[in-house]
């Protein structure tokens, strides 16, 4: 194989690397658009539960959205008053469907760990419940996406591809001038 071969099949093999695998795959080939990832960090939510009912909140802000099931059926309660008490302050809380309330703190709650309990009355039943909501600062999201990860070790293999490419092509023509300048030593002109 001759050294402009070589380097052509080294610039292919580079190319096809770069390209997006979608530039590749030809008509029935595409399998579609990958999914979305999830963007944004999810919201702190906390649980609270007992044998009788089950208690979720989802904090936004200052502002909480609370879901109340029944324990064994996963029900929405019906008719049930609930008091609301995170990190020693009671919250004030307002229904706003069966099962589902809505709250507002009065201040945004610390970083760390707080305490939650509710108290729930719905017909003849009244329980306590009890959970802790966990806040900590969103943790960076720095990493690249997979495609960009991907993408960027092919880059990086080719271009190891390419040195090692340039080193053997080096050697061999040093070994070649090597040779070229020792034949002509020993057969000399005549």
């Amino acid at each position: 194989m001759t050294l402009s071969s070589t380097f052509s099949t080294l610039g292919l093999a580079l190319l096809l690397g770069l390209l997006p695998p979608t530039a590749l795959a030809g008509d029935g080939h595409d399998h579609g658009e990958a999914p979305a990832a999830a963007a944004g960090t999810a919201l702190p939510r906390f649980a609270a539960t007992s044998d009788l009912f089950e208690l979720v909140g989802v904090l936004d802000g200052q502002k909480i959205a609370l879901y109340l099931d029944h324990a064994g059926d996963n029900s929405p309660v019906k008719d049930a008053r609930l008091e609301l008490d995170i990190a020693g302050t009671s919250v004030p809380v307002t229904r706003v469907a069966e099962g589902e309330f809505q709250a507002t703190l009065a201040a945004p709650l610390a970083e760390g760990v707080s305490p939650v309990t509710a108290t729930v009355a719905a017909g003849n039943d009244t329980d306590l419940l009890a959970g802790e909501i966990d806040l900590h600062p969103a943790a960076h999201t720095d990493a690249a996406p997979a495609g960009l990860a991907r993408r960027t070790a092919l880059i990086a293999g080719a271009v190891v591809a390419v040195l090692l490419a340039l080193a053997a092509a080096w050697g061999l023509r040093r070994g070649r001038v090597a040779r070229t300048a020792h034949s002509q030593r020993v057969g000399g002109a005549a």
